[in-house]
């Protein structure tokens, strides 16, 4: 089990939730939220990671908010201060790197629904630490946000659905092209009969076990393979 921590992030403190795993240390993961905050859902998938052997760090980008209505996420989501965030998840990145119990240069990035979309474009912000990134149905929802693409030098492996009606399997496949013709490694996988938050299980409405499975044991072998 992990615990609740504090780390420096550009003159302030966020706090966040840290695991490690049981043989004390391994290579770094950043786990970033879905829209619903710091919720018991991604602090076990932190947990999950430790299992695996990674040391794994999920910064509360919401400062303390968190809900279960989709009506008060989406508010808390659009409310968020993007420029804010970015120092969060820099200062997270610095804070798992400076930790004896990381065993990695660089860290792997993985997000959910709005944090994977943040995956990408931290992706593009710290390219010196940021060596792959795994969004599971990743959405950049502000429009005013358009990532410097010819930044990214991580390794991408994306889980998209394809009944997902916030990042449909076209904006998928456009997206790939476009980093693609970049010349970026990237592969957006859209599974085929998933909704978006496929992966969610406390969110039985729309969590496919068997799909979920298949992406976790993709990604833990994507992360083995490139972060070191």
């Amino acid at each position: 089990m992990g615990e609740l921590i504090d780390f420096p992030s550009n003159g302030h403190t966020c706090s966040g939730y840290l695991a490690v795993p049981a043989s004390g240390s391994g290579p770094g993961v950043i786990v970033i939220q879905e829209w619903w905050g710091l919720v018991p859902h991604i602090k076990e998938v932190c947990d999950r990671f430790a299992a695996e052997g990674f040391v794994a760090l999920a910064p509360d980008l919401y400062h303390g908010r968190q809900t279960t209505e989709p009506d008060e996420a989406g508010k808390l989501m659009m409310a968020l201060n993007l420029e804010q965030a970015g120092r969060d998840l820099s200062g997270a990145i610095d804070h798992l790197r400076s930790l004896e119990a990381v065993t990695s240069d660089g860290v792997g990035v993985v997000g959910f629904c709005m944090g994977g979309g943040l995956a990408m474009l931290v992706g593009t912000m710290r390219p010196d630490a940021v060596v792959a990134i795994a969004p599971f149905y990743g959405v950049i929802p502000w429009e005013a946000v358009e990532p410097d693409w010819s930044k990214l030098t991580a390794k991408v492996r994306g889980h998209f659905a394809s009944e997902d009606g916030f990042f449909p399997p076209d904006k998928v496949k456009a997206l790939e092209e476009q980093l693609t013709a970049l010349g970026k490694d990237v592969e957006l996988v859209v599974h085929p009969g998933v909704d978006h938050a496929f992966f969610n299980d406390t969110r039985p409405e729309v969590h496919h076990p068997e799909t979920a499975e298949k992406a976790w044991r993709e990604t833990i072998s994507f992360f083995r393979e490139t972060v070191r």
